[in-house]
């Protein structure tokens, strides 16, 4: 769906190289994630593909065709939603979609029922400039996908949600997926990305440092051990085995033999602890 090819790209007015000889491809049918902290790259890059910054070097093929040579039909077949909602204020979220709507030759889903989905219809007819960021955010998110394109473009899409709403959008992205639509996600919240992401790629000053399955990348950076609470004569003990041959361990054998088991888990890294890790950078 994505293929970028020796992309760089500097900001003439501060002259700052924001995306360095960067490289990745996208499948179709899969969320792919852009992890890093603010002023990485993640949105300079994903604003090049969606055509909203130009001059660019190198190459960026979305569905098999340079950005460049896409004109307006492009846009039929994309969905955006950014960090900072762009909304008609002076306008009700059903206004807002209907307008919107109206800019796509493919029809767009029933509005009421998208509302709905993200706990907007009993606001349906309020002013969107009475909203909060987070209302804005749901509406922004609908907004996004109402037209059913194929590529969708989500840049921090929890950001300033309560959990509540966080876990309704996730849903919805994955329901997307599920649907054979392919997402190009940006964000720095690494939880986000592990519940999301089939593959992520770290960013740090407009590189891209590793690429790999959340999965992959936790085991591949990750403590080979495993660790167990137990309760032993009404205390609590823990402890830490090594994962090779622990099946001929016997003091581990005889705690789950003998002991009252209260936790036992493997000791993944994080996917912040891996990019601290390989980048010596916070995520903030």
């Amino acid at each position: 769906m994505i293929e970028i090819g020796n992309l760089e790209f500097t900001y003439q007015n501060t002259q700052k190289t924001a995306v360095k000889d960067m490289s990745f491809k996208v499948k179709e049918g899969e969320v792919y994630g852009f992890l890093g902290p603010s002023g990485a790259g993640k949105t300079t890059t994903q604003r090049l593909i969606i055509g909203l910054l130009r001059n660019y070097t190198g190459s960026i093929k979305i569905f098999g065709k340079e950005r460049s040579s896409w004109g307006k039909e492009f846009y039929e077949q994309i969905g955006v939603a950014f960090d900072f909602p762009n909304l008609y204020l002076k306008l009700t979220p059903e206004e807002n979609l209907k307008l919107i709507g109206a800019y796509y030759k493919n029809g767009i889903s029933d509005i009421p029922a998208m509302l709905d989905r993200v706990g907007l219809l009993p606001d349906r007819n309020t002013r969107v400039e009475s909203f909060s960021k987070g209302m804005k955010m749901r509406l922004n998110f609908i907004r996004s996908i109402m037209h059913n394109p194929k590529l969708m473009f989500f840049d921090e899409p929890t950001s300033g949600l309560d959990p509540v709403n966080a876990h309704i959008i996730k849903e919805i992205i994955l329901e997307q997926k599920a649907a054979g639509k392919t997402i190009f996600l940006t964000t720095h919240n690494m939880t986000v990305a592990e519940q999301l992401c089939d593959r992520v790629s770290f960013i740090v000053d407009g590189k891209i440092v590793v690429t790999g399955s959340p999965a992959n990348l936790m085991i591949e950076h990750g403590k080979r051990r495993l660790n167990i609470n137990y309760i032993k004569e009404n205390a609590e003990y823990s402890e830490e085995f090594d994962l090779n041959q622990i099946g001929e361990n016997e003091h581990f054998l005889n705690i789950i033999k003998n002991e009252e088991i209260r936790t036992i888990h493997t000791c993944e890294a994080t996917l912040e602890d891996i990019f601290i890790k390989l980048t010596g950078k916070n995520l903030q």
